[in-house]
């Protein structure tokens, strides 16, 4: 439980940063955040374990990167800290390297900047990821972006409606990031899913951030002309799993399509 509410935080409605952190088994939620949590849980009782596998797909993408040789990581959505952040992931076999987490969760950015206070290779960004130009003036502050960084949109995208021009949002950042970069995206889908689950998610419009589901052709188009890496877009379970008995017979059931794409070196003329 949060100490203190902070003066920016809406106790009237549920926060969809609280709500994933509920479901990750962590503490920085409110009694509003939970009854939705355990509303959604009712109606798909394996949702834990889409959000747990949703972590494990960002894991597996940052350590590809980092023996890519990306070490510094543009982390946008990055949520309340659980265990395996990025930067536990990234400075554990790079000790060097740097990390920019962005959220528009005032609860999230709160406690990511107590978690993270003393480490002077990683900085907190309260901001919307509609707001790509100041991100990245933000981002200029720890990262170089003249240099390869991961691009990370776990779990965020889909709370940008089509509105909002998502696909602009991300060329925005695409354009900014130098050739040898990766982009990583995981984003709910209707594709595959069963009735409940398209039900469960609909209740994320009782949130200030709700979702908009997208077919994998859309999710592939996120990445632009941007070079997908093996397996492409796929459901989460798929994207390189650690081991094969990590994948079980119905990988559609975790709701999401994922995927890896670098930004390779125009060829020379």
């Amino acid at each position: 439980m949060p100490d203190g509410p902070s003066t920016e935080i809406d106790l009237t409605r549920p926060s969809a940063a609280r709500v994933y952190d509920y479901f990750l088994g962590g503490a920085h939620n409110f009694e509003i955040d939970r009854r939705l949590a355990e509303q959604i849980a009712a109606m798909t009782p394996h949702l834990p374990a889409t959000m747990r596998s949703g972590r494990e797909f960002l894991r597996r993408a940052v350590r590809v990167l980092l023996d890519a040789g990306i070490d510094q990581f543009l982390d946008i959505g990055s949520g309340i800290p659980t265990v395996g952040n990025v930067h536990e992931v990234a400075q554990r076999a790079d000790p060097k390297a740097r990390v920019v987490y962005v959220d528009i969760d005032p609860v999230a950015v709160a406690h990511s900047r107590e978690l993270l206070a003393g480490n002077e290779l990683t900085t907190v960004v309260h901001a919307d990821l509609r707001e790509p130009e100041r991100i990245l003036a933000e981002a200029r502050g720890l990262l170089d972006l003249g240099r390869p960084v991961g691009i990370l949109l776990a779990g965020v995208v889909h709370f940008v409606p089509d509105a909002d021009r998502p696909a602009d949002l991300l060329a925005t950042l695409r354009a900014a990031a130098a050739p040898g970069s990766h982009l990583v995206i995981s984003h709910s889908t209707f594709e595959d899913q069963p009735q409940e689950m398209l039900d469960a998610q609909r209740l994320s419009a009782r949130t200030d951030t709700e979702i908009t589901l997208r077919s994998r052709a859309e999710v592939t188009g996120l990445f632009g002309d941007w070079t997908l890496l093996d397996p492409g877009v796929v459901h989460m379970p798929l994207w390189r799993p650690d081991a094969p008995s990590d994948v079980d017979d119905h990988p559609e059931r975790f709701g999401a399509f994922c995927g890896v794409a670098r930004h390779d070196r125009p060829l020379a003329g």
